[in-house]
């Protein structure tokens, strides 16, 4: 009985994730894996691709490609900087910020909000419970590096 009331507990969570990416998407046009990225451009201007992939603890390449749609549809811009002229900073237009305004919030997507709400000990607890789910499931690791917005 104890297992089935924790499945629907998953599937509730579950169920409030994809409403969420839903409403952005009808509210914006975009996924929001990509207005969490946007988001976090408004809040750094000038941030490089490496930032946004730590921010949104994602791996870079993802970071890269939702830079890369970003910058096709208008949203953000990116400047060289330094001598060399390597490194790129991201900032967002105009077009960006109207956009940002009309997406539902948490910005970052219910389930990282509603974790970082949570104290440490409750975190702890957490991580013990859900390795021991995984470990059943032998998850595949590379997975833990993706927006669960592109799942």
């Amino acid at each position: 009985m104890l297992a089935k009331e924790v499945l629907g507990q998953f599937r509730s969570i579950f169920a409030a994730v994809r409403t969420h990416f839903a409403r952005v998407e009808k509210a914006v046009g975009i996924g929001g894996a990509q207005v969490w990225a946007l988001a976090l451009i408004e809040a750094s201007p000038g941030a490089s691709l490496g930032e946004i992939a730590s921010g949104m603890d994602v791996h870079q390449s993802t970071a890269s490609n939702l830079v890369r749609l970003l910058l096709e549809a208008g949203y953000i811009e990116s400047l060289r900087s330094g001598d060399d002229r390597r490194k790129v900073e991201l900032s967002i237009t105009a077009k960006g910020r109207l956009l940002l305004r009309k997406a539902p919030k948490p910005y970052t997507g219910v389930l990282p909000h509603a974790l970082a709400a949570l104290s440490a000990a409750q975190l702890k607890m957490l991580r013990v419970s859900l390795a021991a789910v995984s470990d059943h499931l032998n998850v595949e690791p590379a997975h833990a590096k993706k927006p669960l917005a592109t799942m």
